[in-house]
C-alpha cells in the first residue's frame, strides 16, 4: 500500500522560501505570480493492506514526525 502525505504551512505561518521562489519567478518573466506557498510531499510504502489502518498509522506520523502541527498542515493519500 501506497501513502502520501502533502505538508504545508499553515496560513498566516511566513513562508520565506516561497517568498524566494515568487521573486525567482519574477526575475524570469512570469508576471502575476500573486503568492507562492511551499511544502513538501512525502510518499511511504507500507506493508499495511487495510486502507483505514493504513490511514490511522501515518496521520500517527504526521502528528508525532512528518509535520509540525503547531505551523504545519498535513493531508494523507492512501492508495491500495
Amino acid at each position: 500500500m501506497k501513502a502520501t502525505v502533502h505538508v504545508t504551512l499553515k496560513n498566516g505561518v511566513l513562508d520565506p522560501q516561497g517568498k524566494a521562489v515568487q521573486s525567482a519567478l519574477g526575475g524570469l518573466g512570469f508576471a502575476g505570480v500573486e503568492e507562492v506557498r511551499q511544502g513538501k510531499v512525502i510518499e511511504l510504502t507500507l506493508a499495511e493492506t487495510d486502507p483505514e489502518a493504513a490511514r490511522a498509522s501515518v496521520e500517527k506520523m504526521c502528528r508525532e514526525l512528518l509535520a509540525n502541527t503547531v505551523i504545519e498542515d498535513y493531508r494523507v493519500d492512501i492508495e491500495g
